[in-house]
């Protein structure tokens, strides 16, 4: 099932760096970019994430809040977050239920039979609840763009 634009934005329970289980109605009350990455600790993640990270306060002075969400563990999760200094919430799907209800589950990375991680992929959701705006890379070392993700929230 592909969600598209319009579509309401399917809730999820998954824990976070301090082993709390987070859902996605206590981050409601302004729009929530929903950053999926593909490792905790790859090149291109840090990247994207650091840039999430120093583009934060303009993103939140938009009303908006971040979060990211990898299938690896709470703990190789927590020690990405800690040693970036991320000042928003990291979330470990590590049994991929919310990465294939969002359905950006890229099997076999690197080759790697069995491989699971999540596409590099980035959702806007709005207010009410609703997909406003998606973007997937089937290309694990494309980033997203950064000023059109602002644009939107403008």
């Amino acid at each position: 099932m592909s969600l598209n634009v319009g579509d309401i934005a399917p809730d999820f329970e998954l824990v976070d760096t301090e082993l709390k289980m987070r859902n996605l109605d206590e981050f409601r009350g302004g729009k929530i970019v929903l950053s999926f990455i593909v490792a905790a600790s790859s090149p291109i993640c840090e990247v994207e994430l650091c840039t999430f990270r120093d583009s934060w306060k303009e993103i939140s002075d938009l009303g908006a809040k971040i979060i990211a969400i990898s299938n690896d563990g709470p703990f190789a999760n927590k020690a990405f977050a800690e040693k970036h200094n991320f000042n928003f919430p990291l979330l470990s799907d590590y049994t991929s239920k919310t990465i294939r209800d969002y359905d950006v589950l890229m099997q076999h990375l690197l080759h790697i039979k069995e491989y699971n991680a999540a596409k590099r992929s980035v959702f806007i959701i709005n207010e009410d609840g609703k997909i406003g705006y998606k973007w997937i890379s089937e290309d694990p070392l494309k980033e997203p763009n950064y000023e059109e993700i602002k644009n939107f929230l403008k």
